[in-house]
């Protein structure tokens, strides 16, 4: 291993098209006063991990694997940063630095120790400019987009929720104070399986992703030489889910839509409606075939987005959209319900007590929350 001394006013450590003037991170470390800083030229690294979720684990586990092995000799030191949790066992990134015994910090702590290089990868956190200045690399970010596309905390919810074909994976290197506009080191993309939950595509972008990193790693100097600016055009923005978004939108929303924030959103905030002035969570939400479509109970109805009706061969409640119907197999009321229970505990009972009502009548409603609530309640993924 080949540890260099070098003044941070000194050539560049990687250098751009043969100019030899000293990279804006060399001279602002200068300011810094890291003029004798200990600067590596190649590996293996000293590296910070900042990360939360199961994204950031694949990140942490694939850094933690090259660290382990003596042969490749790519990562010397490796600890991590997280944020706090009120799960007792922690988030995913602190459960598997604890299982690997690697050293842990609760944000804002980030230690004292030297490092070469910061990764972060689904942190939610701004990190500073002095902070990013520490690392004489610079922070790298794995980010599952293709950054312009979907910039912000909740990119792989957005990718499926708007219907996107094609996804992938950004390397790129952090800039303070806005999230996720820094150059990119490495781009690849992929197809977005059809009918993906955002968790499935989560887990093959976060394995794509862990790959991507090693391999940026593995000719660091070089690949910040040759990153290149994100493109001004193309840009859009992936906020955080708020519990509005969960509301199923009647009158609005088209079965596709349903189904994509289903998939989206389903497995971390259940989709909500209202049925009866009591709220309703939708639980599994399934499509609906076409010989159930061609029931003449279906063809025979005033259709009112919204209305209900219980499908009996099949056991699914049917609930139609602006343009179609879905399918449901469990709701939740007061506990959790599969279809037939709740035909035979609410709907067949309200049927009985409103014989001279129309089937049209008997509907799930547009929940709005209130804008308080909307705004507390936030999911990031």
């Amino acid at each position: 291993m080949r540890v260099l001394v070098r003044r941070c006013w000194g050539p560049p450590l990687a250098h751009g098209a043969g100019r030899g003037r000293p990279s804006p991170q060399w001279r602002a470390l200068a300011r810094l006063g890291w003029e004798d800083s200990r600067v590596r030229e190649k590996p293996p690294w000293r590296v910070l991990f900042f990360g939360t979720d199961q994204f950031a684990r694949e990140a942490l586990r694939a850094l933690h694997a090259a660290r382990e092995n003596q042969e490749e000799e790519l990562i010397d030191k490796l600890e991590v940063v997280t944020i706090p949790s009120l799960s007792p066992r922690g988030l995913p990134v602190k459960q598997y630095a604890v299982q690997s015994q690697l050293p842990i910090y609760e944000w804002p702590d980030v230690g004292s120790g030297e490092y070469d290089v910061g990764v972060v990868a689904s942190f939610g956190r701004l990190l500073s400019e002095a902070l990013i200045l520490k690392f004489p690399y610079g922070i790298l970010n794995v980010h599952p987009s293709c950054l312009p596309r979907w910039r912000g905390p909740a990119p792989v919810i957005h990718t499926v929720l708007h219907g996107d074909t094609v996804t992938g994976v950004t390397i790129m290197q952090i800039r303070p104070k806005r999230f996720d506009v820094g150059p990119i080191l490495k781009q690849e993309t992929i197809p977005v399986p059809p009918k993906s939950t955002a968790k499935e595509l989560e887990a093959v972008l976060s394995r794509l992703g862990a790959n991507m990193l090693i391999s940026v790693l593995k000719n660091l100097p070089e690949s910040l030489s040759n990153g290149r600016q994100q493109p001004t055009e193309g840009a859009t923005y992936a906020p955080k889910i708020s519990a509005g978004t969960s509301c199923v939108k009647w009158e609005e929303q088209t079965s596709e839509q349903i189904f994509r924030l289903y998939r989206a959103i389903g497995n971390i905030i259940p989709l909500q409606t209202l049925w009866m002035g009591n709220t309703i969570k939708l639980l599994d939400l399934v499509e609906v075939n076409s010989s159930v479509l061609a029931d003449p109970k279906l063809t025979g109805q005033a259709l009112i987005p919204g209305s209900l009706i219980y499908h009996k061969q099949s056991q699914i409640l049917l609930v139609y959209c602006k343009d179609s119907w879905i399918g449901v197999r469990s709701v939740m009321l007061k506990k959790t319900l599969t279809a037939t229970d709740f035909y035979n505990g609410y709907l067949h009972p309200w049927y009985q007590k409103n014989s001279q009502a129309q089937p049209s009548q008997c509907r799930f409603q547009t929940l709005r929350l209130p804008t308080k609530q909307k705004q507390n309640k936030t999911v990031t993924m």
